[in-house]
């Protein structure tokens, strides 16, 4: 059974990525990269980190452009075969449809409203809806044109699923432990909470990460311990 945390490595340096990989992957299975480390080091760098330790990736590259140009971005990146690669569902239905076809084989996931976004964000920006009603649109519009997972924050989980049915896998950001800041997250819940509202997978990054100054082995004990609470 594949582990419900997907650590985010938000890092721009291999080694500490090979690092933190190493001090937590008897909990978990699936890591995160983003933009800091993939604009880095590329293609390059992801095969360097499989290379030192095998896991499943969470290409976190929020892709949102002309679905010809989306369509090439997920081209180049299908060798590296992610079980996640975001695009933003605000691309629209051709874009998400254009994703999919060029990356069949990997599932597609639409990043509905990040969660460092609230509704005095939303409406700063001119959207009238509130996050809730924002994202569940979004993750319609993704799900009906092919997406096979959903991000959203965890508040929105127990209506996005509702929303999109049991097939559709769902990520959460924004999930912190009891005993976590909230960092740059306006809109959290603990894992337990998370993972009771319905979602499939939590991204969590910092709360486990900054263990790491203390050793490697209190990195993977926090890792463990967040494990645990959800069984």
């Amino acid at each position: 059974m594949t582990s419900p945390i997907i650590l985010a490595l938000d890092t721009d340096e291999i080694s500490t990525a090979q690092n933190w990989i190493a001090a937590t992957r008897k909990s978990i299975d699936i890591y995160k990269v983003g933009l800091e480390f993939f604009l880095k080091h590329g293609i390059a760098g992801l095969n360097e980190l499989r290379d030192k330790n095998e896991f499943e990736l969470f290409l976190d590259l929020k892709l949102h452009d002309i679905p010809n140009t989306v369509a090439g971005a997920v081209a180049s990146v299908k060798a590296l075969a992610p079980r996640f690669l975001t695009v933003h569902a605000a691309g629209g239905d051709a874009m998400v449809r254009a994703a999919v076809a060029a990356g069949p084989d990997i599932s597609i996931t639409g990043v509905t409203v990040l969660t460092s976004l609230d509704a005095n964000a939303l409406s700063s920006m001119g959207i009238a809806q509130g996050p809730l009603e924002y994202a569940i649109s979004l993750a319609k519009v993704a799900v009906s044109s092919g997406a096979q997972a959903i991000v959203c924050s965890p508040l929105e989980v127990s209506a996005i699923r509702q929303a999109v049915g049991p097939a559709i896998e769902l990520i959460t950001p924004g999930v912190r432990p009891m005993d976590s800041e909230l960092g740059d997250q306006s809109r959290v819940m603990t894992p337990e909470q998370a993972i009771e509202a319905g979602a499939n997978f939590l991204v969590i990054g910092r709360p486990i990460s900054s263990y790491f100054k203390n050793s490697a082995a209190a990195m993977g004990e926090r890792a463990e311990e967040i494990l645990e609470s959800l069984a």
